[in-house]
């Protein structure tokens, strides 16, 4: 056999286990997922009935669907936007500024993503909680009474309640993210910009974000999928898709038709728009984004 031949089985046989892995995990799960949305099925019989489009035709009409995808549309668009500007601050100041304790502060804003998402929705319903809760106590001792809420039995303000704990659990992984890519990006540049009378302030728009935003445009991606991915986990830890509805999100709302209320194939019909929704956003966005790249 010859080299070339070698090697090129060598790769095959290290390749093979992973395809395997994907093939078997990924490919065939989001196919059968796409394969049942066309059925009427309970998700434990034998009896499958095939009904076409006819899943997707109730979704159209199903108010608490559309109230699911507005709550998932709410969650991503406050959790990027908050999480992204508070990483890229602190990101920027534990870089940048040089005081005592930087390395503590990294440790310590790190934490939260370590934690498993089921103690963090036990953290925040006991901050929550309207009698013996930190946050109303804190609003009493400053004679705040005013502002004390059912914070997650309010419909009106529990997702904004649901958006903090997601917001506090991610600004840590992505400050570490942008903190790499910043420590990149040679001191030269800014000796220069200072040298010139440029404040830090412009120094952060006409330096750093430029020689980031190719990891900022990769974070965007994240964003979208860890939120439709997390807010499930913590609606169902701490809410329940509760009250009336009100926290339900894409996930959830799949999750309580295909296995609380028997109708597998109505779920994943809900699974294919999750799924579509995902690629569409994150293709769109990665379009958007769009920059020259800078190079130093």
């Amino acid at each position: 056999m010859s080299e070339k031949k070698q090697k090129n089985l060598f790769i095959f046989f290290c390749l093979l286990p992973a395809t395997l892995l994907i093939l078997i995990f990924m490919v065939y799960p989001t196919v059968n997922v796409f394969f049942m949305s066309f059925f009427k099925w309970g998700g434990y019989t034998a009896d499958k009935q095939f009904t076409g489009f006819n899943n997707f035709k109730q979704l159209i009409q199903d108010a608490l669907f559309f109230k699911s995808f507005q709550n998932t549309i709410l969650l991503i668009v406050i959790v990027t936007i908050v999480t992204l500007t508070l990483s890229l601050i602190f990101a920027s100041i534990l870089t940048r500024e040089k005081f005592r304790g930087v390395t503590f502060f990294r440790v310590i804003f790190y934490i939260p993503n370590i934690l498993s998402i089921v103690v963090i929705a036990a953290i925040f319903s006991a901050i929550y909680d309207p009698t013996s809760g930190l946050l109303n106590s804190l609003l009493k001792v400053f004679r705040l009474e005013n502002f004390q809420q059912l914070w997650l039995g309010n419909q009106q303000i529990v997702i904004y309640s649901i958006s903090f704990a997601l917001i506090w659990q991610a600004i840590g992984y992505y400050m570490v993210m942008y903190m790499a890519a910043m420590a990149s990006i040679p001191e030269s540049l800014y000796e220069a910009s200072a040298l010139e009378g440029a404040s830090p302030f412009k120094q952060f728009f006409e330096i750093t974000l430029p020689l980031t935003w190719s990891t900022i445009r990769t974070t965007l991606t994240f964003f979208v999928i860890s939120t439709i991915n997390l807010s499930f986990l913590l609606v169902k830890a701490m809410t329940n898709g509760g009250p009336d509805g009100s926290t339900e999100v894409f996930l959830s709302y799949m999750y309580k038709q295909a296995y609380t209320n028997s109708s597998y194939g109505y779920g994943m019909a809900i699974g294919v728009v999750v799924f579509l929704f995902s690629f569409a956003l994150s293709a769109i966005l990665n379009n958007i984004t769009k920059r020259p790249i800078y190079e130093f």
